[in-house]
């Protein structure tokens, strides 16, 4: 235990890292209450052997339990020094910063450093657990569909005999509707499909076996080919596939442990490359897409909402797919669990199809299926394998036309992040048939994630915490890039320890249409920087319009749930969450502060603040004023309100002259589920249901 503790960071680091303790803190008393438990048991298991042999087993006991008092005291008091537990408010010992980083990159002329996090320590490993493997339905699907095409499954014909079906095409009515075509039969032969989505039912005999299931591929859209196939490409600086492929709510740590194959072939054989420091900018998958789709957060975007006035569809958004279909691109992009889409839970969604080829269609055709099938199967196939064969189709069906494919699949990691290790191996075989087909020769493979776990119970600690703010992302390029653009690579590699944010996705996106040579000066950094440009290494959460709340760079200090000021911050949380629902008060429950759960705040750094210039000319020597002090802080509370117990998140800024706490919703974040509890405003007023506990 002493020599885990041992390690050395510059003095100056140790402010900013002083909350990597927090996430710490609790793992010697675990090992300590692992060794009590340990000589438990091996107390029981001497206890059998008999009697005669219990002044040894007595003395083994008591030994024991003297090396768990050591470690115990050793540990609280000359390891931790004056600091107690994590609530108990009082800043932790410099050794102990120091010791936790060992293992830390620190970039001593960076400003934004995010923490190092084990993504394998026992402390949050409790959280996750072996979910084994997804088998569906032993009987396979009795149809096969690939590349616009479907056919009889020859297994199934040797397993039931002579088949027979009839199918139909399923169109795209409008957001929330679908409809079935004209039925025809089929019995043997390859088939193109009429549309993107088709049922089939079949049967054996007049009284045999029967099959019914919706199935999907990627159509031949004459429109389609014909625009693509007059597009010259000419005029694209990357003229390159883009293929997203995403998983909803997962850190890069816990990608690490639910996904280990996909990644270490993804960087060990692909050469990969992950963003270190990507961080959220906002609550929740749209505040994340829409920065990387778009460039601009909801506000600053066209009214959407459900129940707003002057609410309009997303259609008019400039969505980054629009302008790779207008440099001839074929687009193709889709999401599951579309009954809680991103662009249509809280948004009124699209009035037209956006893309090319859209999953949402046959997500809604689907989904009454789901309950006929094993969980997660849809007959014999893996829901999530049933996306990436269509990510696939779209690769065959314009093969040698230029693509953006984004798939976002959500249904495994959204509440549970253990079952995403579902899906290792599928995507594992996703990329390894791109790669063994050439595709990813001209293609640009990002893998990602939104955010990290937001409801699950990681997320109520420190470290889960942190890992919300820091999702998985990362880029591929085909081995030939390097050459063609190296100032561009080297500029990325460069940029995957920087400070990076949504925003500089969509710039990156920007550059690979239309790159221009020049970037314009500025006096301030662009919020969005091109991943293909050097981010300064003085790039801070401020420069990329990153609140505190989000920001994981930045070191707070644990405080006192009893500190006067943290309760009257939860209190005036509370009050601001109530008067959210004043007027569906008749609805909704008024809630009362509960408890305190956890408290953190932020105050100016003092030599920043003081900081004025250089008072030489080679810059050596700080010039600084001793009057430069911001009474301003910034106070992260998470707090429990009843009725209901819901758990909040919320970041306030603190105005210690005028004794005033500012809130903003955007920065309260609801972290336990809320169910059916907050039912009675989901159709008026679902943007509240966080806040809502229904009478």
């Amino acid at each position: 235990v002493r020599r885990s503790f041992r390690g050395f960071v510059p003095n100056h680091a140790a402010s900013t890292v002083q909350d990597e303790v927090s996430l710490q803190i609790d793992i010697v008393l675990e090992t300590a209450i692992d060794v009590e438990w340990d000589a438990m048991g091996l107390y029981a298991i001497c206890y059998r052997r008999g009697w005669k042999h219990l002044r040894y087993i007595l003395l083994l006991f008591v030994f024991v339990l003297c090396v768990y008092v050591y470690l115990w005291s050793t540990v609280k008091h000359e390891r931790w020094g004056k600091s107690q537990n994590l609530e108990s408010g009082n800043v932790l010992n410099s050794e102990v910063i120091n010791s936790l980083l060992k293992n830390y990159s620190f970039s001593r002329d960076q400003v934004c450093n995010h923490p190092y996090l084990d993504p394998f320590h026992p402390s949050l490993m409790k959280y996750f657990r072996d979910v084994g493997r997804l088998n569906c339905a032993d009987d396979e699907n009795w149809i096969k569909v690939n590349n616009g095409s479907f056919w009889i499954n020859k297994n199934a014909q040797l397993r039931h005999g002579k088949i027979t079906c009839q199918y139909a095409p399923i169109y795209r009515k409008d957001e929330n509707n679908v409809y079935v075509g004209e039925k025809k039969t089929m019995e043997s032969g390859v088939i193109s499909v009429p549309s993107d989505v088709i049922t089939v039912s079949c049967q054996t005999g007049l009284f045999g076996s029967k099959y019914s299931n919706v199935h999907t591929t990627v159509a031949y859209k004459k429109e389609v080919h014909d625009r693509v196939n007059k597009a010259s490409y000419d005029d694209l600086y990357m003229p390159l596939n883009v293929l997203m492929f995403g998983f909803d709510s997962v850190s890069r740590n816990t990608w690490l442990r639910t996904l280990p194959k996909t990644h270490k072939y993804f960087t060990e054989e692909l050469k990969g490359v992950v963003l270190k420091g990507y961080n959220i900018v906002g609550d929740g998958t749209p505040q994340a897409l829409l920065p990387i789709l778009t460039g601009q957060t909801e506000i600053e975007l066209p009214e959407a909402r459900r129940g707003k006035p002057g609410a309009k569809v997303v259609d008019g958004h400039p969505w980054i797919w629009k302008d790779f279909k207008k440099a001839g691109y074929m687009t193709q992009w889709g999401e599951d669990m579309c009954w809680i889409g991103t662009f249509n839970l809280r948004m009124l969604g699209f009035d037209k199809q956006p893309v090319d080829h859209f999953w949402r269609p046959y997500c809604q055709a689907s989904g009454e299926l789901h309950k006929k099938s094993k969980p997660f199967c849809l007959g014999s196939e893996r829901r999530h394998k049933v996306m990436m064969d269509w990510v696939k189709d779209g690769f065959q069906m314009y093969k040698n036309r230029l693509k953006f494919i984004f798939a976002f699949h959500s249904e495994y990691s959204h509440e549970d992040s253990s079952t995403l290790n579902w899906a290792d191996d599928d995507l594992l075989g996703m990329l390894k048939y791109l790669e063994g087909n050439n595709y990813l020769n001209n293609t640009v493979l990002i893998l990602m994630s939104d955010h990290g776990a937001r409801f699950h119970a990681v997320r109520e600690s420190i470290q889960g915490k942190y890992e919300e703010r820091m999702p998985y992302f990362s880029f591929r390029f085909p081995k030939w890039f390097p050459k063609k653009y190296p100032s561009e690579f080297k500029a990325f590699k460069t940029n995957a320890n920087r400070l990076t944010t949504p925003f500089d996705i969509y710039e990156t996106f920007r550059d690979m249409i239309k790159f221009e040579k020049t970037a314009k000066k500025n006096k301030t950094l662009p919020r969005g920087m091109s991943l293909f440009r050097p981010i300064p290494k003085h790039r801070s959460c401020g420069d990329a319009d990153i609140s505190p709340h989000w920001c994981a760079c930045l070191g707070w200090n644990v405080t006192s749930s009893s500190d006067p000021v943290t309760k009257k911050a939860a209190v005036a949380i509370v009050d601001f969450m109530n008067n959210l629902t004043e007027k569906f008060r008749s609805k909704c429950h008024s809630l009362s502060l509960k408890e305190i759960k956890s408290a953190m705040v932020l105050q100016s750094n003092p030599y920043i603040a003081r900081f004025l210039g250089s008072a030489d000319v080679d810059g050596r020597i700080p010039k600084e004023s001793n009057n430069a002090i911001d009474k301003s802080a910034l106070y992260q509370l998470t707090l429990q309100t009843n009725p209901g117990d819901g758990v909040f998140e919320t970041t306030v800024k603190y105005f210690a002259k005028k004794d005033k706490f500012v809130i903003s919703e955007r920065e309260i974040s609801r972290i336990n589920k809320y169910g059916n509890a907050a039912n009675c405003v989901y159709t008026d007023a679902p943007h509240l249901r966080q806040y809502c506990y229904c009478k």
